[in-house]
């Protein structure tokens, strides 16, 4: 089947089966990453702020604590079904009450980084264009965009999955070829060296910093769970995928910051990054391959953040679904699309709120990268380590109380190992806010109240739903096959 045919016609409260394979899902993950604006746009501050040359190993340290969280979430993932991911995980073992807090947070974690997101994309485009004698403010493109991705979100799962694997591709190649340009060089000034990896550059001071920019580069890391309703043998699909993804991301992400410090030498690249955070890659691109190739990466970091936005459009849709479905929303947000099989009315809503809230940043006069990206970004990495925190509880419980054929290690030992890492991780970004997000606003020092609050809300309603609709509070969590 092509991207475009239409999917046979789905009930209307289920999303289509089987529209999205092991590739697919992996696209939307690794896209939702945005490889080339984490790399481009994350690691530099990292190099200036964080360990220095150590950030490839800090890289790596973040892909093992992922890859461990993974083990008891990919093993609960063959038992637990359904477009709400972490709520549903959260709700099955911790109750329902913590589900839909965390539902809340998450919701709130995936409309910031969008906006952060919708924001960034129309700085670039601008800044593109109005060269070209295309001058209009960022905001017009991100509206642009806006509207191409609710488009784009309507249709079968598919339509999406290919658009973001063919960013994905062409992002990742010219990386790629700049890591493999600076190797054929036979290196920088310092030559070739594996220190970055050494305990004694990884653990060196600032590593605390570095990771508060590297754990918030692998931000997307549900879109497996979250399309186990849509995906092909759903059992098998998520698990896979959801390791690849992670393999992917740190492998790509460790090689690509390796190979920066290696066109800088170890011993100059945190100066250098602290120099110039925004032309640190562009730099080495244009001394490498050639200045066609910093046009390319300029052009090429639109549609990384295109990709992003349109992973995370995706991963919102399905959670409105979810909660629509289960009434704790709008009814008519768990209505899908006849043909496509897509959540489209919980596409419209979305992108509804997201035209909201920045035409609220744009009426305030909100400069969009020094506030809209960078608050909404904070905000976003704050929320997303909180409801994986609750999830690794979750998945402690869930398995303490259902039986299965795992192994302790997979049960208890591995998400106990994730939990104390990403409560570890949580600490550091809460601690460093002010660094993240170059402000000392106390609109900022409050994003960890904020993100708590959000989760009593919820957990609250959930309660409220107890004493009010019992038999709408029987179903919450729901697991759908």
């Amino acid at each position: 089947m092509s991207m475009n045919d239409a999917v046979p016609l789905v009930p209307p409260d289920r999303l289509a089966k089987n529209s999205v394979g092991l590739a697919h899902i992996v696209f939307f993950v690794v896209a939702a990453a945005a490889p080339l604006t984490a790399v481009v746009g994350a690691s530099p501050a990292a190099f200036a702020f964080g360990n220095g040359a150590g950030v490839p190993g800090a890289f790596v340290l973040a892909g093992l604590l992922y890859l461990v969280f993974s083990v008891g979430f990919a093993a609960m993932s063959r038992q637990i079904g359904g477009a709400g991911a972490f709520y549903t995980y959260i709700a099955q073992g911790l109750g329902k009450p913590a589900g839909v807090g965390g539902a809340f947070v998450a919701l709130v974690t995936y409309s910031a980084v969008q906006i952060a997101v919708y924001a960034l994309f129309g700085v670039f485009v601008a800044a593109a264009l109005t060269p070209l004698g295309l001058d209009a403010p960022w905001w017009l493109w991100a509206l642009v965009a806006l509207v191409a991705v609710m488009f784009c979100g309507q249709r079968n799962i598919a339509f999406s999955g290919a658009i973001l694997g063919v960013c994905m591709l062409a992002e990742i190649a010219i990386l790629l070829l700049l890591d493999i340009g600076i190797l054929a060089k036979g290196g920088g000034p310092e030559g070739f060296t594996f220190s970055s990896f050494a305990p004694a550059t990884v653990f060196a001071p600032g590593l605390g910093v570095a990771l508060v920019f590297v754990i918030g580069s692998f931000i997307g890391f549900e879109a497996t769970a979250i399309f186990g309703e849509e995906a092909e043998q759903p059992e098998k699909t998520i698990p896979r995928a959801t390791y690849i993804a992670v393999l992917l991301i740190t492998v790509f992400y460790a090689f690509s910051t390796w190979a920066a410090v290696q066109f800088y030498g170890p011993s100059q690249v945190q100066a250098v990054a602290g120099t110039g955070l925004e032309t640190f890659y562009f730099t080495a691109a244009g001394a490498v391959l050639g200045g066609w190739s910093v046009e390319v990466m300029n052009l090429l970091l639109i549609t990384s953040l295109f990709a992003c936005i349109l992973s995370f459009h995706n991963t919102l849709n399905r959670y409105f679904f979810a909660l629509g479905r289960e009434g704790l929303a709008l009814r008519a947000l768990g209505k899908v699309h006849g043909v496509h099989g897509s959540p489209h009315v919980a596409g419209y809503v979305q992108s509804a709120v997201a035209a909201v809230i920045l035409a609220l940043f744009v009426s305030s006069g909100a400069d969009p990268y020094t506030v809209v990206f960078s608050f909404m970004s904070a905000l976003a990495v704050l929320g997303i380590l909180a409801v994986q925190v609750l999830v690794s509880l979750a998945v402690i419980r869930f398995f303490r109380v259902t039986p299965t054929r795992h192994g302790v290690w997979t049960t208890l030992i591995a998400p106990a190992l994730g939990l104390v890492g990403l409560v570890g991780a949580l600490v550091l970004v809460t601690v460093n806010l002010s660094l993240l997000t170059g402000s000392e606003s106390p609109l900022v020092m409050a994003f960890p109240y904020g993100i708590a609050l959000v989760f009593l809300i919820g957990a609250g309603f959930s309660l409220f739903l107890r004493q009010r609709r019992p038999e709408l509070y029987a179903s919450l969590g729901e697991v759908f096959s």
